[in-house]
């Protein structure tokens, strides 16, 4: 009887110790995974994420936001020719140099309002640069090796049948987890991209004010804003490197309650980072 018990008991454990091993090794899989796609999605340009949105946005920018970001700066360059007319005592200490200035700042206004759309996917490309050598080095360094895993095994081989049953609920609970995960880094991957194009839709209107001394803020804010969503995907990418590091250490401690809570609790930690990363980014670069 004790010999079909011990049979029972060790046919038991090998089965659970199979679920957690499985468990914890999709999940490592899953997070290393993760981190490559969000290193090609956030890397990726408005052009190449999807051509058939580019193309609406583009269209929309050039053909119906474009003429009104011609008036905008017609205004502009208007109200602040008359300004600059009336601030010398009324015409009295007129300087024809003036108008020579004013004329080469709207030249200049002019160029920018015609290559808006150019000088937007300059931005990103710039950011997409950064992102692309950043994910190669960032992806390299979260593998899990063979010898990790067997090390972990070994500390649940050493471990008696109750134990091992509470680890397989847990470890079953923490794919859970990951899946919300998905969804999180699905929903702000996805939703940055969308506030790129809505950005890029009325880029000509803030555009058309960067030449006026007075309203020129508008315009600067407007590029401080696209900077700070171009790099947004550099701290989605450095927020999942730093998780995955973190899982893959826990996962390799030797201690299996402590590296399945551990998961739990730098999940909801990255969740929580991972939010917060577009306040974080226009405030390095003074957005608001």
């Amino acid at each position: 009887m004790d010999f079909l018990t011990d049979w029972l008991t060790n046919w038991l454990k090998e089965l659970l110790i199979g679920g957690i091993m499985g468990n914890l090794e999709g999940l490592t899989d899953y997070v290393n995974a993760q981190v490559g796609e969000i290193a090609v999605q956030v890397g990726t340009t408005p052009a190449a994420w999807n051509a058939g949105v580019f193309s609406l946005i583009r269209q929309l920018s050039e053909t119906v936001i474009l003429p009104i970001a011609g008036l905008v700066l017609t205004f502009v360059a208007t109200y602040e020719l008359i300004q600059m007319l009336l601030e010398k005592n009324n015409m009295h200490e007129f300087d024809v140099a003036n108008i020579y200035k004013w004329m080469f700042k709207t030249a200049c206004a002019i160029l920018i309002l015609s290559n808006t759309f150019n000088i937007v996917m300059a931005v990103f490309d710039v950011s997409q640069s950064v992102i692309t050598q950043a994910g190669g080095l960032i992806q390299g360094s979260t593998d899990i090796t063979p010898d990790m895993m067997a090390e972990l095994e070994t500390t649940l081989e050493g471990m008696d049948l109750g134990p091992l049953l509470g680890l397989w609920l847990q470890s079953s609970i923490i794919g859970v987890t990951m899946w919300a995960l998905g969804i999180v880094i699905f929903v702000l991957v996805y939703g940055r991209m969308l506030e790129i194009y809505l950005l890029t839709s009325l880029a000509p209107i803030p555009m058309a004010t960067l030449a006026h001394r007075e309203v020129g803020q508008t315009g600067q804010n407007y590029l401080r804003s696209l900077f700070a969503v171009g790099f947004q995907g550099m701290l989605i990418l450095v927020c999942v490197a730093i998780y995955a590091v973190l899982v893959q250490g826990i996962v390799t401690s030797g201690d299996p309650i402590g590296a399945i809570w551990g998961i739990v609790g730098y999940t909801v930690l990255l969740c929580f980072m991972l939010f917060k990363t577009g306040g974080i980014a226009q405030r390095i670069f003074g957005a608001h």
